[in-house]
């Protein structure tokens, strides 16, 4: 897979607590300059973003962030007021406590109730890999496959740790149907992440890999980009 296609996959990510409009701006800068899949931000700049990028780039923003035991009413309205502001992409966090509760049917609907709030728009659902055993990810992989969503996402990158190899290419042999898988928090090269997509990552939530192609220098973008 050559820089291009891999930098196609990408989510350019700041959800920092601290991020100001400036930052966020460069993040849009660089997710248009590199081509990206989206950029990945708060939802509190998302209508900001949106205005400033136009048609040139898809903003994703995240919710039920980081923690995901906000109610599912809260999250619902979270998802309807990103869409409102401009976003093409949700990220949601589950429940995590339902699940260690075994508490499946609640998770399948709160997944169901949210993409009915994004109004067509990806939803991705972040299950917090490093928080839950083996069972519960191929369960996850179950519940995700039989909702309305889109993705299935293996971190916040606030928790504990971040996307493992293992976790991918588990969800790759447990998820069914037009079920995509997002990587996210950890990848720390482009080694990293050619290797995500290879085990059948289909996105990747960094910020390093348009950081390192940066530095590197190594991708021209085309000369008639439309850079902020």
């Amino acid at each position: 897979m050559d820089l291009k296609e891999i930098l196609s996959k990408v989510d350019h990510t700041l959800l920092a607590q601290t991020a100001t409009w400036d930052q966020i701006r460069q993040i849009l800068d660089d997710a248009i300059r590199y081509q990206t899949a989206s950029a990945c931000i708060p939802a509190s700049y998302v209508k900001q973003a949106k205005e400033y990028v136009a048609e040139s780039l898809k903003i994703c923003t995240v919710i039920g962030f980081p923690n995901g035991y906000s109610t599912t009413a809260v999250k619902c309205f979270e998802a309807a007021d990103a869409v409102a502001n401009g976003a093409d992409e949700i990220d949601m966090v589950i429940n995590i406590g339902w699940l260690k509760d075994k508490r499946y049917d609640d998770i399948l609907n709160e997944i169901n109730a949210i993409k009915d709030s994004c109004s067509g728009r990806l939803l991705k659902v972040i299950v917090e890999t490093c928080l839950l055993t083996e069972e519960e990810k191929i369960k996850m992989c179950e519940i995700v496959s039989a909702s309305k969503a889109d993705y299935i996402k293996t971190s916040t990158g606030f928790s504990t740790g971040g996307a493992t190899k293992e976790d991918v290419a588990l969800f790759a042999a447990h998820v069914t149907g037009d079920t995509k898988i997002k990587a996210a928090g950890g990848i720390a090269s482009l080694e990293d992440a050619q290797d995500f997509l290879d085990l059948g990552a289909s996105r990747l939530g960094t910020s390093r890999v348009v950081k390192i192609v940066k530095s590197e220098g190594a991708f021209r973008p085309p000369v008639d980009s439309n850079v902020y």
